[in-house]
Order: structure tokens, then C-alpha cells, then sequence
């Protein structure tokens, strides 16, 4: 009894131990794996968008705001550099990312040019009539015919001829007399190239000739009749244009942006589309000393024999030149795919890697001509080093993100998105800072009623912009100047007068000048303060009977990003136009 009692209380206390050593192990094992949880959900990626940092995903897809392609978001406290974006090569592929290596080049650039064979405008000739007069037979009868030199082409009755052929038989009957008359007549016979051979059957037979023959002057092909039969001819009028086809010219485009690299001597090989197969070379000759206003090209010629006519007048023609690139330090290059440039500053990202991983950097390079799809480098990059060839953009915004220096933040930093937490906004007019409150200001319905010719001015202005419409959208601003001079400010009464006259005095500066802009570019640098005006107005005054959208892009005002105010949720820019229509985002409602 006793033995199996003490036997009942030593399996009880080891039942015990078991329970309390089994705690303790799989509660350790319990915290090995949430630590490795967390571990790994530490490191887990995140995707964002670069236009809107907001969005934040843990895997690839668009952005649900502007539908962009989502970019990698990764921690970067491992980075070697603290200036450069540390990137995964998961990412990378799913990024598009990819690299190449900085090498030389020849700096021999093709550059492909288009034209087509047209007449050798040196041979070109003007057949004209000598003599005044109705067309009786014409014997040139379509365009594309050739005509011999000497060969009669048309007979002309004219009845200045038939007067002088009397006065030629009257003069002749008193040569006796009076022979410096026979002679002024027939010189003035011969000036209308009347023959001495046919003078002188008028003198043997003693009669006039009803019908004179014109000859051809030179021979060629006919280009264009300006006559038909029975049309009465003045003196010189042209009868038709001709012109000799055993010579032609090869006229190509150049365009401004190759006109320096191409020069008189170059050799250029070209094929036409009616001679498959075939190919052509040939030296320019000439070029243009002036650009179409119109096209914006010169044109460069090349002259070529045409054997058994060939070549035909308009013939399309697709040639390419060889030129060597004048380059002044060097002969690297690189895809203009990997350049990234705001007009002031050319980057690209040069790929580092280390025990660390793989991180790119932001370098500005100095750009010398573009080499068919290929930069000449002037300086910043040397040979052997690896930079982004594609996926430059998606590195770029991850950077920008990430608070590294990028295209658009040279220093590095987090963006902002340009939300407005504060109650004001800030205007700039002639680099003083205009304090403008957006805090809501009752007004009469009359008042707001005098403001509607104002804001469908602006709206006029926006979507002019949206379309690159400089005429348009110049005239919406010239409307929007007149809308505000005729603004009864007698009808906004009390405190509101005050907050009017803000706006006024802040819109009118905004729009001083702007009958002498020239271009579009100048017309959008007056939007951004006019619509800054107009956002705080309309949240103060809530003049519009409809919901209005402060929309936003971070890529204007030279990337410092601008509002917008848009009748409609949907974004269409109007800082950059067909460029970048999509890009920007709905910040606010002012319903």
C-alpha cells in the first residue's frame, strides 16, 4: 500500500517536469519561428508607384491611380553607398532592368534620310510665243511628250503679222524710194522671228500668210501646257515648260538636328522602291542654305545621269549617309535608353555590387551627339564601368522614393507629393510670396454669378493646354484678362471684399503681358500661379453650383510639382500636354 503510494507521487512529479520542460522547449521553437517571421516579413518586398508614393502593394501589378508599373520599394540600411538604391535581381527582372557595359565607339553615325528624284531644275525651259495672235493648230497635244529643237509646235494667226506683211509688199514697192523702209520692216518682222527665207516668199508671191509656225526653242519633254487650241496669245506668254530628263536630281530631307553632321561630298547610298534589289550612290552637291519654314528640313542634292530615263520625276527615294562625329574628349557611348535628361542635367545609374548586393548610384554625364541609338559621352563615364540601359526610369523613381539623389531631387531627400496641410497658399508674383486664404468667405449669389465668365475662361485655358493648343489657349487667357476687368466688385460686400481684392490684385499680376507671349511654354509658366489662385478662390467663395478636382503633377514647375483645378475627376495635364497626358492625381474634392 505504501510502495504504491510513494510510486503514485514520483509519476505525478515527473508528469509535472515533462509538462514544464515541453513548455519551455516549444515555447522556445514558438519564438524561433516567429522571429523567423518576422524575419522574413521584414524582408519582404514592397512595390509603390513612382507618381504616387501612397500606393503601397506586396507584389507587382499597376498603379490603380495613373496605371503606371508598379516599382520594387526596398530597405536600403545595408547599402555600401547611402547615396545609392539597392535593388534585388528578382527586382531587377521584374522591373525590366537591365545593364550594359561603358565601351568606344568609331563615332561614325548613319543617319537615314528620305527624298525623292526630282527634275534637274538647270535644264528647265519656258517655251514662249514671239508672235501675238489666236491659236490655230496646236501640235503639242499632252504632258510627257517630247518635242525636237526647231520642230514647229504650234501656228498662230495674228493680226498684227497680216498688217506688217502689207506694209512689207508696200515698202518693197518703193525700195527705190525709200529703202530704209523696206529694211525697218523686216527687222521688225524678224523680232517676231519671222525668217528671212519666209520674208522672202511673201516679196516673190505678193501674198500674206494667214498662219505663222512657233518652234521649239530647245528639245525635251513636256512638263506642263498652259494653252489650248483657239486661245488668244500675248506677246511672250509661255506656250509650255519643258525639260531635259538625261539629267535628274536626288533630293533628300535633312533635318536641323543632322544638318551639322552632313556636308557637301558625302556619299550617300540609297534604293528606290521601283527597283527592288537595287542600290544607288551617289555625292551631294548641294544644300540647302536655308531651312522650310514650313517642314523644318533643308534639302541636299545629288545629280545623277538618267540612261534610258530611268529615274522618274517623283520616284520616292530612301538613302543613308555615313559621317564621322566630331567628338572633343572621347568616344564613349552609350543607348540613349540609359540617359535620362530635364534639359539641364544629363544621368544615368551606374550598377555597383558588392558583399552587400547590387545598388545603383545617380551620375551626371555630359552629352555629345546622338550616334544612331547611341550617346557620345563628353564626360562622367569611363571605360569598363556597367550602367542601366533600360529600366532607367523605374531605378530613377525607386531612388527618388527612397530619398536618394535622383533626376528630379539632386540632393537627395523624401519627396513630397504636394499636399497642402496648412490653410493657405502660397502664390508666387514677381518673386514676392502673396498670401492668399482659402478659408471659407460667404458671398451673395449675385457675386458668384459674376464670377462664372471667369472660371469657364480658365477651363477654356486648361483644355487648350491639354490639347498643345497655343492659339487657343492664348485667346482663353486674353478672355480670362477681360472676364476680370468686368467683375462688378460692388456686389462682394463685407469681409469678403477684402479676400476679393486679394485675389484680384494676385490674378492680375499673374496675367500682366500676356498679349506679347510667343509659344506655348510661355503661356503654361502663367498657369500655375493663375490656377493657385483659382483653387483658393473656389474653396473660399464655393462659386460653382458642381464638384471641382485640385489635381496635381510632381513633374512640373521644373519637377516641383503644380495643382490644377479640372471640372472632372479624370486626369488630363495641361503642364505637359500630349507628352505626359495621363501623369498626375486627384488631390482634393471642393464640392
Amino acid at each position: 500500500m505504501n510502495i504504491d503510494k510513494k510510486t503514485k507521487i514520483v509519476a505525478l512529479i515527473t508528469l509535472v517536469i515533462g509538462f514544464i520542460l515541453g513548455a519551455l522547449f516549444f515555447s522556445g521553437i514558438g519564438s524561433d519561428k516567429q522571429e523567423q517571421t518576422t524575419e522574413v516579413s521584414a524582408k519582404a518586398e514592397v512595390w509603390t508607384c513612382s507618381m504616387h508614393p501612397q500606393i503601397r502593394q506586396p507584389e507587382p501589378g499597376d498603379c490603380p491611380i495613373c496605371g503606371m508599373d508598379l516599382i520594387p520599394l526596398e530597405s536600403d540600411t545595408d547599402a555600401a553607398d547611402p547615396d545609392a538604391i539597392s535593388m534585388s535581381e528578382s527586382a531587377m527582372i521584374i522591373a525590366g532592368i537591365s545593364t550594359y557595359k561603358v565601351g568606344n565607339t568609331d563615332g561614325i553615325k548613319e543617319i537615314a534620310m528620305n527624298g525623292k528624284i526630282e527634275v534637274n531644275e538647270k535644264t528647265l525651259y519656258s517655251q514662249s510665243s514671239h508672235i501675238p495672235g489666236r491659236i490655230e493648230r496646236i501640235l503639242v497635244s499632252f504632258v510627257g511628250e517630247y518635242v525636237k529643237k526647231g520642230e514647229v509646235v504650234a501656228y498662230v494667226y495674228s493680226p498684227e503679222l497680216a498688217s506688217a506683211q502689207q506694209e512689207l509688199l508696200e515698202a518693197y514697192s518703193v525700195k527705190d524710194i525709200q529703202p530704209q523702209l523696206l529694211e525697218s520692216v523686216k527687222m521688225k518682222l524678224k523680232n517676231w522671228k519671222v525668217s528671212d527665207a519666209t520674208i522672202n516668199k511673201i516679196i516673190s508671191t505678193g501674198k500674206k500668210q494667214d498662219q505663222f509656225p512657233i518652234y521649239a526653242d530647245v528639245s525635251g519633254y513636256i512638263i506642263k501646257k498652259n494653252v489650248e487650241l483657239g486661245d488668244y496669245l500675248e506677246k511672250g506668254q509661255t506656250l509650255y515648260e519643258v525639260a531635259d530628263l538625261s539629267k535628274v536630281w536626288v533630293l533628300f530631307e535633312i533635318y536641323e538636328s543632322d544638318l551639322g553632321l552632313i556636308k557637301k561630298g558625302n556619299t550617300v547610298n540609297y534604293t528606290i522602291a521601283s527597283f527592288p534589289g537595287e542600290t544607288f550612290s551617289g555625292t551631294i552637291s548641294f544644300i540647302d542654305p536655308f531651312i522650310n519654314p514650313t517642314t523644318r528640313v533643308a534639302r541636299a542634292r545629288i545629280e545623277v545621269p538618267n540612261k534610258g530615263l530611268k529615274f522618274k520625276p517623283e520616284m520616292f527615294v530612301s538613302g543613308t549617309v555615313k559621317t564621322k562625329v566630331d567628338s572633343k574628349k572621347s568616344t564613349i557611348s552609350v543607348p540613349k535608353t540609359a540617359v535620362m535628361w530635364t534639359g539641364k542635367r544629363s544621368i544615368v545609374y551606374i550598377k555597383n555590387e558588392s558583399v552587400k548586393g547590387i545598388s545603383f548610384k545617380l551620375r551626371e554625364v555630359t552629352l555629345g551627339p546622338l550616334v544612331g541609338n547611341e550617346y557620345i559621352i563628353e564626360e562622367g563615364l569611363e571605360i569598363g564601368e556597367e550602367i542601366v540601359a533600360n529600366g532607367t526610369f523605374n531605378v530613377d523613381a525607386a531612388a527618388q522614393l527612397a530619398g536618394k539623389p535622383s533626376m528630379m531631387n539632386r540632393e537627395g531627400g523624401k519627396t513630397t507629393t504636394g499636399k497642402n496641410d496648412g490653410g493657405t497658399k502660397m502664390v508666387m508674383s514677381d518673386a514676392k510670396k502673396v498670401v492668399l486664404k482659402e478659408d471659407k468667405t460667404a458671398i451673395s449669389t449675385e457675386a458668384k454669378k459674376s464670377l462664372q465668365p471667369l472660371y469657364k475662361n480658365y477651363f477654356d485655358f486648361k483644355d487648350a493646354l491639354t490639347k498643345d493648343d497655343f492659339d487657343t489657349a492664348k485667346k482663353a487667357l486674353l478672355d480670362f484678362e477681360k472676364s476680370l476687368a468686368k467683375i462688378n466688385m460692388s456686389v462682394v460686400k463685407g469681409e469678403a471684399h477684402n479676400v476679393w481684392m486679394n485675389y484680384e490684385a494676385a490674378l492680375k499680376k499673374q496675367i500682366s503681358g500676356s498679349s506679347n507671349l510667343k509659344d506655348i511654354k510661355a503661356v503654361r509658366m502663367h498657369f500655375e500661379p493663375i490656377s493657385n489662385v483659382m483653387i483658393a478662390m473656389t474653396k473660399a467663395f464655393n462659386p460653382l453650383n458642381e464638384s471641382t478636382y485640385v489635381q496635381f503633377c510632381p513633374m512640373a514647375n521644373n519637377d516641383k510639382g503644380a495643382n490644377w483645378l479640372s471640372k472632372e475627376n479624370k486626369v488630363v495635364n495641361p503642364y505637359f500636354g500630349a507628352s505626359m497626358l495621363k501623369c498626375g492625381e486627384v488631390k482634393e474634392t471642393i464640392k
